[in-house]
């Protein structure tokens, strides 16, 4: 039960030279509100998907695959493309952010956002998948009062070494460690770096401990309750997981499935977030329409104005709507992610 990651960074991208003279007539078509149908194009060749851009704060249920919901919300509103920004298993609930379209190209600042949990461990029973669905491989009688769960919290919070579950997507000699595991292949996995900013204890009654958690990505829920149950001798596995929070995407905001088929093709863009909400950890840039065009040309340009960050990530717009994103070296902003937001893109408020 980990938020997957993209990597550290997502590394410039060369411009293709087709897009490059195409980005002026995509600025103007963008700003208009959509790309123009090709003269003369049969109707029947016209594509029948949706230019549909923006973020869908989704509240998965219990059951379903991150997979099976993304498809879900292709569908209802008809997108052309999506993709999610960090998995959730399917015995694990809350907050999966969809990104449709453009939105897709800033996944990556999702997923280095920080993560908030609210898990229930159950004592007595560690499993070998580290949660409900594995086989047990040790137990025990013994059970942690609320006060030895709430001292052994602290040695969990902080920058610290965990080994993730067997049961989990990291790759083994290009082989993922879940399928190893399954084909009854002993597992080794390295002890990594992750970083927990806060636990504390919401519900305790001997039986069961609910905690909430705020960490960093990379962190495996599942592990921090087995690595809890062996420090407090009595052995634990997640018995339920919800996520309430990924980077700027809360609870307060999500929506479920049912909500979206209910509210039908015109109702549903309510639920659509602007592209640039993925990206409220780093400044904004207005550039002027000329900066623009270099800019969704691959070029990189000169900030101007004190206001203007120096180093660091950015993302430009002209006019109000989303143009690129990338670094700032030196004064120049270098684009990284050029952006046409054209069909539905709803812009922030």
């Amino acid at each position: 039960m980990q938020d997957e990651t993209l990597g550290p960074s997502t590394p410039p991208r060369a411009i293709p030279a087709a897009e490059a003279r195409g980005a002026e007539r995509g600025f103007d078509e963008a700003r208009r509100g959509g790309r123009r149908p090709q003269r003369g194009a049969p109707r029947h060749d016209r594509p029948k998907k949706k230019d549909v851009s923006g973020w869908v704060i989704l509240d998965k249920g219990v059951g379903m695959t991150s997979t099976h919901a993304v498809a879900v919300v292709k569908r209802v509103f008809n997108a052309k493309k999506a993709g999610h920004a960090g998995t959730l298993d399917p015995l694990a609930s809350g907050i999966l952010p969809i990104a449709l379209g453009e939105a897709t190209k800033t996944v990556p600042f999702v997923m280095d956002g920080r993560k908030a949990y609210r898990f229930t461990v159950q004592w007595g029973v560690e499993t070998d998948t580290d949660d409900a669905e594995g086989r047990p491989v040790a137990t025990s009688e013994l059970r942690p009062t609320r006060a030895q769960v709430e001292a052994a919290l602290p040695s969990f919070v902080g920058t610290i070494q965990q080994v993730p579950p067997r049961y989990s997507a990291i790759k083994i000699q290009g082989e993922r460690a879940y399928d190893l595991a399954r084909d009854g292949e002993v597992v080794e996995l390295v002890a990594r770096e992750v970083q927990i900013d806060h636990l504390s204890v919401i519900e305790h009654d001997g039986e069961r401990t609910v905690i909430a958690a705020e960490c960093g990505k990379g962190t495996y829920v599942r592990a921090l309750a087995r690595d809890l149950g062996r420090m407090l001798g009595c052995h634990g596995h997640i018995a339920a997981l919800r996520r309430t929070r990924v980077g700027p995407f809360v609870e307060d905001a999500a929506c479920a499935i049912p909500g979206l088929e209910e509210a039908g093709p015109e109702g549903v863009t309510a639920h659509l977030q602007s592209v640039e909400t993925a990206l409220d950890q780093i400044p904004e840039v207005p550039v002027s329409r000329d900066l623009a065009l270099r800019l969704m040309r691959g070029q990189p340009v000169i900030l101007r104005g004190r206001d203007a960050p120096v180093e660091g990530k950015a993302f430009a717009t002209c006019g109000g709507t989303l143009v690129a994103v990338g670094d700032v070296e030196r004064g120049e902003l270098v684009p990284h992610r050029v952006f046409h937001l054209g069909g539905t893109a709803p812009q922030r408020d």
